[in-house]
């Protein structure tokens, strides 16, 4: 990569502070050059194709139980400065109060048919325009957010990977990580396809946004954060 992106990529140092406190309470005795190998893999924005023959690669590494993968991404970056304004306006109003736990958000194992309603729901929307400057509108417009949001991570809870690129696909849903969560989907389904149940899926655990948009001159970054067990 050139300098320019070097220097404005932060997705690994983000992660490394926390990585290493992790390994500091784990391995409390052990000096920092006894930890566990830290392999770094930057996936920049790919096809689906190329998502699905990384995963396959990447896979084996998966299946065995000494690695972890750490999977970097926000979710919903909305309003102009991100040239994303996409508004449901049959969003849920009320909206959900935030932040949300894992009882209130998607899992594997929900009903197939709520899930693709959700999805459904989120799939007639529009860019709204600096002239819809309406602070009054319903549903207020982190409601529309917080739907296709909710949306998004239904569908990754099923663990079909074409189902998370639907929705990405019918939303543009500026989720800054798609392509990492699109590989890591592809290793998980080529483990577990011959398998059934929750096993492999993304359990989600918290969700939580930077504000609540009310106005097309607002903006906001969701965050969203999920584990999966083989």
């Amino acid at each position: 990569m050139s300098r320019s992106i070097d220097e404005d990529e932060h997705s690994i140092e983000l992660h490394l502070p926390y990585i290493h406190r992790l390994l500091q309470l784990h391995f409390p005795n052990k000096p920092t050059s006894q930890y566990p190998p830290l392999v770094p893999i930057m996936v920049g924005s790919t096809s689906a194709s190329t998502e699905s023959a990384f995963g396959a690669l990447l896979a084996p590494y998966l299946q065995d139980p000494t690695n972890a993968f750490v999977i970097s991404s926000d979710f919903c970056h909305w309003g102009l400065r991100f040239r994303y304004t996409y508004y449901v306006p049959q969003a849920p109003k009320p909206g959900p109060k935030l932040p949300l736990s894992a009882n209130s958000l998607p899992q594997p194992g929900d009903d197939l048919s709520s899930v693709e309603e959700k999805m459904e729901s989120v799939s007639t929307g529009q860019a709204l325009q600096r002239r819809d400057r309406i602070s009054s509108r319903e549903p207020a417009i982190h409601e529309s957010i917080s739907a296709f949001d909710i949306a998004t991570m239904a569908a990754i809870s099923t663990g079909a990977t074409a189902n998370f690129l639907e929705t990405i696909q019918t939303t543009g849903n500026t989720v800054c990580g798609r392509h990492p969560i699109g590989v890591i989907m592809a290793a998980i389904e080529e483990i577990t396809s011959q398998e059934e149940g929750k096993k492999g899926k993304f359990h989600f655990v918290r969700y939580e946004r930077s504000s609540d948009a009310v106005d097309v001159d607002d903006s906001s970054v969701s965050y969203v954060s999920a584990f999966a067990v083989l």
